[in-house]
């Protein structure tokens, strides 16, 4: 069994980080996850590759319960975020259960979603302070040990709408890190950013990987996936298609739907 029991919740756990099974998720009649079966294990990157509408965004919000599964289980350090099983049957937990369970989860967004009447400082120390409770000093000296790891300790009075596109992507990350997180989900971390700002972005990120990281990225950028993945795992129609090392989805794959998409993507970069 991957999941610890309810009644011990203090009992190691070594399985999965990530372990989903059989999720579908729909909107109205727009069924987007149909079946998906996902796993991450402890300190790996899993990068998840797909066309536009293939689900890929949603399933990253289902891991923290920021989207509700329609059916099917997914757990995060052998807990359900969102809900509570009883027989069989899942319960929906309330909002403080959940936010407890998701605040060792760390997400970073497409758009950066930084306070804008909050200068940096403030919003790296705003969840560790208000959440957790911790004391002003100690999260200010966190912060500050954070943005000298992103390369940004000169920003900390910066205002967001001083800082390139760049620079608030890392500022995003040292917040989501200022939790101390088990799981770093990256939903397209660089899709928003110019081209020549993407390095700087993917390199804290490797970095992260390199320091041990258990993180799902979702993204376009072949070269990241390749270099840093220890999995790549392919989507298409609310379906996982493809799933192995870089070697194998991105170098030599199996199935059609993978290769017309890597054939596109290369296109697409050489344009």
């Amino acid at each position: 069994m991957f999941r610890r029991h309810e009644n011990d919740r203090d009992a190691p756990y070594d399985g999965p980080m990530v372990k989903a099974t059989g999720v579908f998720k729909r909107f109205g009649s727009l069924e987007i996850l149909r079946g998906v079966d996902f796993e991450v294990q402890r300190g790996e990157v899993s990068v998840v590759i797909g066309p536009s509408g293939s689900g890929k965004t949603t399933f990253l919000r289902c891991i923290n319960h920021l989207e509700k599964v329609n059916a099917g289980r997914i757990y995060v350090d052998g807990k359900n975020v969102g809900y509570r099983e009883v027989d069989g049957r899942l319960h929906e937990l309330r909002d403080a259960e959940v936010c407890r369970n998701r605040e060792q989860i760390g997400m970073v967004f497409q758009n950066f979603n930084l306070f804008p009447h909050m200068n940096v400082l403030e919003n790296i120390t705003e969840a560790p302070r208000g959440v957790r409770r911790i004391p002003a000093a100690q999260a200010k000296a966190r912060a500050h040990e954070l943005l000298d790891r992103v390369g940004l300790s000169d920003k900390a009075k910066a205002y967001p709408a001083q800082l390139s596109g760049g620079q608030k992507q890392r500022i995003a990350i040292a917040r989501a890190l200022a939790m101390d997180p088990k799981l770093m989900l990256f939903d397209e971390p660089t899709s928003a950013l110019d081209p020549e700002l993407v390095g700087e972005v993917l390199n804290v990120m490797k970095q992260l990987a390199r320091d041990g990281m258990t993180m799902v990225v979702v993204t376009h950028e072949m070269g990241f996936a390749k270099e840093v993945a220890d999995t790549v795992t392919f989507m298409s129609n609310g379906k996982v298609v493809e799933r192995g090392t870089p070697q194998e989805v991105l170098s030599n794959p199996q199935e059609e739907r993978t290769r017309a998409f890597l054939a596109r993507a290369m296109h697409e970069q050489q344009a």
